[in-house]
């Protein structure tokens, strides 16, 4: 494949708004030793972009300065030591960073297929929210069948995915969300809405013997919540603080209760841990999506020169599942 010199990239100009992000050109960078480059058809939108942007979530050393932590697109070159990818293989992969660009290298042990069935812009929504929601929901948290969950954020694309990889493990799913219509949409996938503005999830968990497993992307207050709304020997696990990291709680419960809270950030792990994750979704959430048991939630699609609207989107907080950017605008796989 003849591979052009430079791309069209979108950087951040300086932390701040949407307004700063900025379309420019750049050289296509190169895969190194265990890397594929990607010829990017869609990229997905995520929080840490957001954060990256306004200048609080720094790429890890190495990374790519772009935002973008995940696409679809074909594999345009690979690097030494790659057996698994040849080119013009359809793949959906997790990024370090660098996803708002024509073209991007990643690690290959972090691509995975495209499933049969899902264009590329759907599959551009899968590989940041399975590997954050099979990791923490599953690898970290334990979630068997039979088991009560509750995902907060239940309409966001971290939130839709959890409702459907949990209803397919067979678990009973609660969800939170703070309009009837995100409700709706999380009613849809198997999950009993709780509209928070409304209802106390707490009464409400607790009535019914408490949560085995919270998946928290909240904090704030909602960290005393949680812990009330627990079943003995439940689970709490963060992905993120939208409402800020600090409480004021009391520990004496985790004892006599025996809890258990944790937490990760996906971006920070090492290429090793991250390919784990990824040899799981192929064994345990592709079968998933084979079977039709799960699919992306698409909000709505913006052109990479669009970046800026597609980020006020998201901080909106208006949408329902994943935002993607337009990239090659390349549908089929």
């Amino acid at each position: 494949m003849s591979l052009p010199h430079d791309m069209d990239v979108v950087a951040i100009a300086q932390p701040g708004g949407p307004g700063v992000l900025d379309l420019r050109r750049r050289p296509v960078p190169s895969p190194g030793h265990g890397q594929i480059l990607i010829r990017v058809a869609y990229a997905g939108v995520n929080r840490p972009d957001v954060l990256q942007r306004q200048g609080a979530y720094a790429p890890p050393p190495g990374a790519s300065d772009l935002p973008g932590l995940e696409c679809a697109g074909h594999v345009a070159a690979v690097g030494p030591g790659v057996s698994e990818w040849e080119v013009g293989d359809a793949v959906c992969a997790l990024l370090p960073g660098g996803g708002y660009a024509e073209y991007v290298v990643t690690p290959a042990a972090h691509a995975l297929p495209v499933p049969d069935g899902l264009s590329l812009a759907e599959a551009a929504c899968l590989p940041e929210t399975c590997f954050t929601v099979w990791s923490n929901v599953v690898m970290r948290g334990g979630l068997t069948a039979g088991e009560r969950f509750l995902v907060h954020g239940g309409s966001s694309g971290i939130g839709t995915t959890a409702i459907q990889i949990a209803t397919a493990l067979g678990a009973r799913v609660w969800a939170t969300a703070g309009t009837d219509e995100k409700c709706a949409a999380c009613e849809r996938l198997g999950a009993t809405a709780i509209n928070y503005r409304t209802a106390d999830f707490v009464k409400i968990l607790q009535a019914e013997g408490g949560a085995d497993l919270i998946l928290d992307m909240v904090g704030g207050d909602y960290i005393a919540r949680d812990l009330k709304a627990l079943a003995d020997d439940g689970r709490l696990v963060f992905i993120a603080f939208l409402s800020g990291p600090k409480a004021q709680i009391n520990f004496a419960p985790l004892m006599t209760r025996r809890l258990t809270i944790t937490g990760s950030t996906l971006r920070p792990q090492s290429d090793l841990a991250k390919a784990r994750i990824a040899a799981e979704l192929r064994a345990h959430v592709w079968p998933m999506i084979a079977a039709g048991r799960l699919r992306p939630v698409m909000d709505r699609e913006f052109p990479l020169a669009e970046a800026d609207e597609a980020h006020k989107r998201m901080e909106g907080g208006e949408h329902i599942g994943k935002i993607v950017l337009r990239v090659g605008g390349d549908e089929r796989a």
